[in-house]
């Protein structure tokens, strides 16, 4: 039937996270699960207004979202009401911070922090907090509950992957001729050597898997912590994420790390460029010095009010 929308009208809704279906006058409403979890009364909603006002059919993004098919322009207005009252918003879209993805690290029986209630923290301070916040292009996290890395963490702007760092007694190990912590390395970290056990730092990803598998209470526990890593990126130019040097080990300051970063972003990214791209111009040591520190987070409210990146964009 074509398109009869003016280009102004189809701009406006796609930052209500309505994407347009070319050559109609359809749209694809984007809900916002928050980190990929819904209730089962907010699903029978969702399945509701599908066919209430789409055309029956619900999609499933790269990003945890759901997108609901074929609502006219007309009804989008009321669409948004309708899934309102199940607790559920549209949006997703824009020079922003883009909502959290997350493993279900918090079930899973390798996650090694509980991840869903991380994500949540991540969604309300910044997905919501810095809603009205423009930035030089789209800023995606990832919280990841092991270093499996399902959700990809080192693919996102932002990864945080759960740490588990083996604390080793070296003086409990007996040498075992069959070493059940080596056996279970599944790095090859742990290896017996000269008749001790040792963990290579540069192989070991603190996976915790090795934790209590010594019979002797060589590796008794662990530090639990998070790694941080930035500059990532998907898409038609790759990025790979490098960690920060530090394992954090207290929440808070992974969230006020996260919040830092945004903040840098923000201040010293070039319309259009993607945080790697930042990274990458400033150099990773620089960004690192100032995400350890407090100095971004004491100019705050000055970088939010500075009249920044006001047309988002992207060059990539």
């Amino acid at each position: 039937m074509g398109c009869t929308l003016k280009p102004e009208e189809i701009k406006k809704v796609k930052a209500l996270g309505f994407l347009h279906n070319k050559g109609t006058d359809l749209f694809n409403g984007r809900i916002i699960t928050v980190n990929g979890k819904i209730t089962a009364a907010q699903t029978k909603v969702i399945a509701e207004a599908a066919e209430k006002f789409g055309n029956g059919d619900v999609e499933f993004t790269t990003r945890l979202t759901v997108e609901v098919r074929g609502i006219p322009y007309n009804d989008i207005e009321p669409f948004r009401e309708y899934v309102a009252k199940a607790g559920l918003e549209t949006g997703g879209t824009g020079s922003v911070v883009r909502p959290v993805v997350s493993c279900k690290g918090t079930t899973c029986q390798y996650g090694l922090y509980d991840t869903f209630a991380l994500s949540e923290k991540i969604h309300e301070r910044f997905y919501k907090g810095y809603h009205t916040v423009k930035l030089p292009h789209k800023f995606k996290i990832a919280t990841g509950g092991c270093p499996n890395n399902c959700v990809k963490p080192d693919l996102n702007d932002l990864g945080i992957v759960g740490q588990l760092v083996p604390n080793l007694d070296e003086d409990m190990c007996n040498g075992c001729k069959k070493c059940q912590v080596q056996a279970t390395c599944p790095m090859g970290a742990a290896k017996l050597e000269d008749g001790e056990i040792d963990i290579d730092k540069e192989l070991c990803n603190n996976c915790g898997r090795c934790i209590e598998k010594c019979p002797f209470d060589a590796i008794p526990g662990g530090m639990t912590g998070f790694r941080i890593y930035i500059g990532g990126r998907w898409g038609k130019k790759v990025a790979h994420a490098k960690p920060l040097s530090k394992v954090f080990t207290d929440e808070n300051e992974v969230l006020d790390t996260v919040e830092k970063a945004i903040l840098l972003f923000r201040e010293q990214g070039k319309t259009g460029e993607r945080f790697a791209d930042t990274i990458t111009r400033i150099g990773f040591e620089e960004v690192e010095k100032q995400l350890l520190s407090d100095e971004i987070l004491q100019r705050k409210q000055a970088i939010l009010d500075a009249n920044l990146h006001v047309t988002g964009g992207a060059t990539c």
